[in-house]
């Protein structure tokens, strides 16, 4: 996910008592604030370092010695029966990305790993190229979750096939929740947690002002960002998907970073960006990605057959229309 959403900071009342940080994680960065004692924050990074490190170490595919990474090389221990234990907190990711998978039809499949890699997206890099169709067809079929089941009690995954999986399209969001979890149980109450894009509020600023999260607008330029829309979350989580700023250009043709599961290949429609708001950043995260492969018209339908709140910005032959789906309408635009 990109950074395609951001946080309006100015006009806060009180800007002294609004404590900021930032920091690396997940190949990206984060951005935290919070209300509270600024002479408290040097400790509090330091847990919300450690715990992201230890995030990473279990989901990252860049990190060879990571959880996820050990079961991907077929190197993870296996128990009598064949099935590989797994952390909660790696059950945790897998049992949202397997909801959104099933719900979503198949366009949200963490086992697209190969084709990830392939296109270009993923820790094998290379120079841009488009894979031959013997290449791609060879690398489609090292995908499918078909053959990965999953027993959230023990818990535990059996894969009847070796399966690379990609959880970066869900685990920044997961990531936000659990540092906001982990802010929580500090007694931190108003907060706003950014990781990658992905972001979740707690809360209030000073002065009773709301948090203010602004949907960039595609073709933006990098050195002055231009504004789409602006919205007041209020306890929930904004992710943004879209194919605006990872892609590469070959012989006049663009491909996206994000790959449709059914083809192989980057997405071609013309949605630019969706915008998901749930109580989950982790399933924002991800629907995000879903509706995105899915393209507006088929995006669109599971949004307002979930009933989720969702914003997506589409090309036009002369620039760009909004879509929304009826539950962004009721919260954030005053209309039915």
């Amino acid at each position: 996910m990109l950074s395609l959403v951001f946080v309006v900071v100015a006009g806060c009342s009180d800007r002294e008592s609004i404590v900021r940080i930032e920091g690396p994680t997940m190949g990206t960065a984060y951005h935290i604030a919070w209300v509270g004692d600024p002479a408290k924050a040097e400790a509090i990074q330091a847990d919300i370092d450690q715990r992201l490190a230890a995030i990473n170490r279990i989901m990252s595919t860049y990190d060879p010695t990571s959880e996820l990474s050990l079961i991907n090389q077929s190197k993870a221990p296996l128990a009598d029966d064949g099935w590989i234990p797994v952390s909660a907190d790696l059950a945790d990711v897998i049992a949202d990305s397997l909801e959104i998978y099933q719900k979503s039809g198949g366009v949200f499949d963490i086992s697209v790993g190969p084709l990830v890699n392939l296109w270009g997206f993923g820790p094998d890099a290379h120079p841009d190229e488009v894979p031959s169709e013997d290449v791609l067809a060879e690398a489609m079929s090292r995908t499918g979750l078909d053959v990965l089941q999953f027993d959230p009690q023990r818990p535990a995954i059996k894969l009847a096939q070796p399966r690379y999986l990609d959880l970066s399209a869900i685990a920044k969001g997961w990531g936000v929740d659990d540092i906001a979890a982990l802010l929580e149980g500090k007694n931190i109450h108003n907060y706003m947690v950014e990781i990658g894009g992905e972001i979740r509020t707690g809360g209030r600023k000073p002065g009773d002002a709301p948090w203010r999260i602004a949907v960039e607008r595609p073709g933006a330029l990098a050195d002055g960002r231009n504004v789409e829309l602006v919205i007041e979350p209020e306890d929930v989580a904004v992710a943004t998907s879209g194919d605006y700023r990872n892609y590469f250009e070959r012989d006049g043709v663009r491909y996206s970073h994000t790959i449709n599961p059914f083809t192989g290949r980057p997405i071609t429609h013309r949605l630019a960006s969706v915008t998901v708001i749930d109580a989950s950043s982790a399933m924002a995260d991800g629907w995000a990605t879903a509706l995105n492969v899915a393209g507006p018209e088929k995006g669109m339908a599971l949004a307002e057959q979930y009933r989720m709140a969702v914003f997506m910005i589409v090309r036009t032959d002369d620039g760009f229309s909004e879509l929304s789906s009826a539950e962004f309408r009721r919260r954030y635009l005053q209309q039915p």
